[in-house]
């Protein structure tokens, strides 16, 4: 779609949370944005029962109250509302209690921050009974798809609640399949998560050893992930747990009780040996946030009416694009700049921490005010950045680029590929091993107890998207940045469980060590459900998740 880049957009919106101080970039103009989910996520369940949202109601002292039977169910189950004592042949509309939940960002022209998450609760209509001749009424329903936990159901007449009662969604696991070799996709499905901080998050646990969490804001309390079946031959437990980020061990004792947790077990059937590693991306949405990180619009001219468009505009480093513009009002050579930072977010305690660093790209001379060329997208930082056609410091056009994670390619001295991002570490501290942030010779097989690297390009700078979550057979081990080096990261791990085929998994992780934010739960822990829920999505952003396998040998 042609269009002019507006590279500052103002975007209004109340947000009832105090206002905190983000990290200092080369530009500091803040847009705090409560997230609009998008509206092309898959499977998201529709306001329950009618759809229709209640008009609003008063609640009395004193109602009368509605007996509701069972009061606690799964989604699907059937139960009762059942009034009594109420005024003869009334039409009364009852409603149902229910919230949505999103996700809160600060967004600046160089980066975007996470603030945390936010919730709202409202009614819609169940239906509409009548009561009979001595004032009762029975409405028999199923519990919709729903968050979980307590749901206050009211009778109203005339906008004044006559009666109360209210129903308890509980939790529940589903697995699938329940067994296959190593490497098989195993999606586990939990509803009933709830709207509220500590109802709204699950821990996955893989033989008793954490995964990651699992989110369920954007789809209405049911969070579903996938994850890939790893370790020795037989029976394997997975467990969902109530959660903030690990696992609340005692949840009876807890203001929120009925948070459940529930387990199933995936057997798993023999050892196929390895298999290439891959990434996952999301689909990508249509963003709710106009707004990108396009770094800087200092220096535009104001007279330049240019329309300018990339094919493609997303990419991994080292794609091409082809850059087509018109309406630039000024003549010569133009050079072509890609503008990224350079930084890091460690050393942000005070001052700047990172400036713009423009990487040029190329000239192209204009006599016409047109320009059709071709660009190679540079090996650096990954996520959102502009490309400007530039004569001196004057912007006469320029276009958003997203460049997306890849695994690299890890080739012998001939170009051949030997592995796609696995290799031996390097311990010689050579300055050349050093660059190469100690990546050795590419191999997927391993002794146990020996060190290796996984490496990725591509990665960005933002908190959405800085750094990666890493989990060895399904276990968490720490995470991984790749600002400080440019987009290029090389995590290091150690070969170990045994002989056999072992799984890595990266994931998309939300940055909240430093500088730190109040209010943002839910960060520095693998987010299992970020296809469908994850802040970035709203802004176009396409983090990936990454597999590996590796063979440990005797």
């Amino acid at each position: 779609m042609k269009r002019k880049v507006a590279l500052r957009i103002a975007v209004a919106c109340g947000l009832a949370m105090a206002m905190v101080v983000p990290a200092q970039g080369a530009d500091t103009t803040s847009t705090l944005l409560t997230l609009t989910p998008p509206s092309d996520i898959k499977g998201v369940a529709p306001l329950p029962f009618t759809a229709v949202k209640a008009n609003s109601f008063t609640t009395p002292e004193n109602t009368v109250n509605l007996e509701v039977t069972p009061q606690q169910g799964y989604v699907g189950s059937e139960f009762s509302v059942i009034g009594k004592g109420l005024s003869p042949s009334k039409q009364i509309t009852l409603v149902w209690s229910t919230s949505d939940g999103t996700w809160v960002t600060d967004v600046q022209p160089n980066t975007i921050n996470y603030m945390g998450v936010k919730y709202s609760k409202y009614y819609v209509n169940m239906a509409l009974v009548t009561t009979d001749s001595s004032g009762g009424f029975t409405l028999k329903t199923k519990v919709p798809s729903d968050f979980g936990g307590v749901h206050d159901i009211y009778a109203v007449v005339d906008g004044v609640a006559v009666a109360h009662g209210g129903y308890q969604m509980l939790r529940t696991v589903s697995i699938s399949p329940k067994s296959g070799p190593i490497g098989t996709p195993i999606t586990i499905t939990y509803t009933g998560l709830g709207p509220s901080l500590y109802a709204a998050g699950s821990a996955l646990y893989y033989d008793g050893k954490y995964t990651g969490s699992m989110q369920a804001r954007w789809t209405r309390g049911t969070a579903t992930t996938t994850i890939l079946a790893t370790g020795p031959v037989g029976k394997h437990y997975i467990q969902a747990n109530e959660a903030i980020s690990f696992s609340y061990l005692n949840a009876m004792q807890s203001p929120v009780p009925f948070a459940n947790s529930e387990m199933g077990t995936f057997t798993v059937t023999k050892d196929p040996g390895i298999f290439k590693p891959y990434l996952i991306y999301p689909p990508l949405m249509t963003a709710t946030v106009d707004q990108r990180t396009t770094l800087s619009d200092a220096g535009l001219d104001p007279a330049t009416k240019s329309v300018m468009t990339l094919t493609p505009d997303r990419g991994i480093v080292g794609s091409k694009t082809t850059i087509k513009a018109s309406g630039i009002p000024t003549k010569g050579v133009h050079t072509i700049v890609w503008s990224t930072v350079t930084g890091n977010r460690v050393n942000c305690t005070t001052g700047t921490c990172w400036v713009y660093n423009p990487i040029p790209l190329g000239t192209v001379d204009i006599t016409d005010g047109t320009v059709n060329k071709e660009v190679t997208i540079p090996d650096h930082l990954g996520g959102y950045h502009v490309i400007q056609i530039k004569l001196g410091d004057v912007i006469e056009a320029q276009q958003v680029f997203y460049v997306k994670e890849s695994i690299q390619p890890l080739t012998d001295k001939n170009g051949k590929v030997l592995t796609l991002g696995v290799a031996k570490a390097d311990l010689s501290g050579s300055v050349e091993a050093f660059g190469r942030g100690g990546q050795g010779t590419p191999t997927y097989t391993f002794k146990e107890g020996e060190e290796f690297t996984l490496s990725l390009k591509g990665v960005g700078w933002t908190q959405m998207d800085n750094t990666l979550a890493v989990a060895y057979d399904n276990s968490y081990v720490g995470y991984g940045c790749g600002f400080n080096s440019n987009g290029y990261l090389v995590v290091h791990l150690k070969a170990l469980g045994g002989v056999g085929t072992h799984i890595i998994s990266m994931r998309p992780l939300l940055y909240t060590q430093q500088p730190s934010f109040a209010n943002t739960p839910y960060g520095m822990v693998p987010i299992l459900t970020s296809e469908r829920d994850l802040p970035g999505l709203a802004l176009g952003y396409q983090i990936p998740t990454v597999y590996f396998a590796i063979k440990i040998v005797k």
